[in-house]
């Protein structure tokens, strides 16, 4: 389900970029003095800008919304008992598993020393 909803996360941003990058500045309206006027015909007499402002706050809602479904999926992944330290009990229940503290006098620390050659 995480993963699903990181998905739609990932689609939604690239959207809302999108959307953002296609909308007219507050300048852009000088264009159309000068014949630019006739493309907005294909979105209505107010042009492109109500349908992509309403559709890029819809967007922005989802964003928001897929952001805390992942934020809540973060913190609830985070209180399984099995992530982090384990408990000292189960390390203690671990027999035979060599430890700093144990004493190692059955291992044999000395390095190898090379034999120098008599040339």
């Amino acid at each position: 389900m995480q993963v699903a909803i990181l998905m739609i996360h990932v689609a939604i941003a690239i959207a809302l970029v999108v959307l953002i990058l296609l909308q007219q500045g507050k300048g852009a309206e000088a264009g159309a003095a000068f014949g630019g006027g006739a493309s907005q015909t294909v979105f209505g007499s107010r042009g492109s800008g109500g349908f992509l402002s309403k559709f890029t706050g819809v967007l922005a809602a989802a964003f928001f919304a897929t952001s805390l479904a992942l934020a809540w999926y973060a913190t609830q992944a985070s209180q399984a008992p099995e992530a982090g330290i384990p408990d000292s009990r189960l390390v203690e229940q671990q027999q035979g598993i060599p430890t700093l503290d144990d004493e190692g006098r059955d291992v044999d620390n000395t390095a190898p020393v090379l034999e120098e050659s008599s040339d």
